[in-house]
């Protein structure tokens, strides 16, 4: 259990409000994490103030993380148990999701608790029978327990559309995440600078003392051939030697 000094309100039913149209609950959710924040790396789960966020209410829920990649639903709002057609508490986050796209969301929820990050994620959930198309957005934003650790996540859920039948369950389409650090706002993560490739070097640029002088190709018959010789005789006799 959360060791929060507003004990009436740790575990509440989130049913009494409404939230507004589109995707303004998330907006709303995120603006109340930055205020109680303020120039802190996190906030902690003992500064939610449930009527803080009052109009997201039925959008807004809060996760435990209980082992690597797995947080459990602590608090959820009425939306999310429509979505799933049953109470959600206790739940892992992971059981809104396709069984392909939940090692995604598993290690996006280590990208949350360990980095620091917040993440948004766009979300569908394909038509089949009677069940229409359906989009939804998500937001996760850390929170330090109160022993230190980021163990919680404060998140709001919204889809938009006609809900049709429960359950519902969605594939990612999109997902964004932002780092966080003490003083600054959430920023991207800085893109590695991968190293330029070595200029190919030419005759121009080969380095002179390294260079031997290439010797000119020649042929056999380059060579130059020795004369010829032959013997003449001579009228008086004797032999005299020419060359051509």
């Amino acid at each position: 259990m959360d060791n929060s000094p507003h004990k009436a309100q740790n575990v509440i039913a989130m049913t009494d409000y409404q939230s507004d149209t589109g995707y303004s609950a998330i907006a709303q959710i995120e603006a109340y994490w930055e205020a109680i924040r303020g120039t802190r790396l996190l906030p902690k789960r003992s500064d939610i103030d449930p009527r803080g966020i009052e109009q997201a209410l039925e959008n807004a829920f809060i996760l435990e993380r209980i082992a690597p990649g797995i947080a459990r639903l602590r608090i959820a709002g009425s939306h999310l148990n429509d979505l799933m057609g049953m109470e959600v508490r206790g739940m892992p986050l992971t059981s809104f999701f396709m069984p392909a796209a939940r090692p995604v969301v598993s290690d996006l929820l280590e990208v949350v608790f360990q980095t620091p990050a917040i993440s948004t994620l766009r979300l569908t959930s394909a038509a089949s029978g009677t069940r229409p198309a359906l989009e939804a957005r998500m937001i996760l934003l850390p929170l330090k327990s109160d022993l230190g650790d980021v163990s919680r996540v404060l998140g709001g859920f919204v889809s938009k559309g006609d809900m049709g039948p429960a359950p519902r369950r969605f594939e990612v389409l999109t997902k964004e995440v932002l780092h966080i650090a003490t003083g600054h706002p959430p920023m991207p993560a800085p893109q590695p600078v991968l190293p330029q490739p070595e200029p190919r070097m030419t005759e121009r640029h080969r380095p002179q003392g390294f260079a031997e002088d290439q010797a000119p190709y020649r042929t056999k018959t380059d060579k130059k051939r020795p004369p010829y010789l032959r013997l003449v005789k001579s009228d008086n006799g004797t032999l005299d030697q020419d060359s051509s």
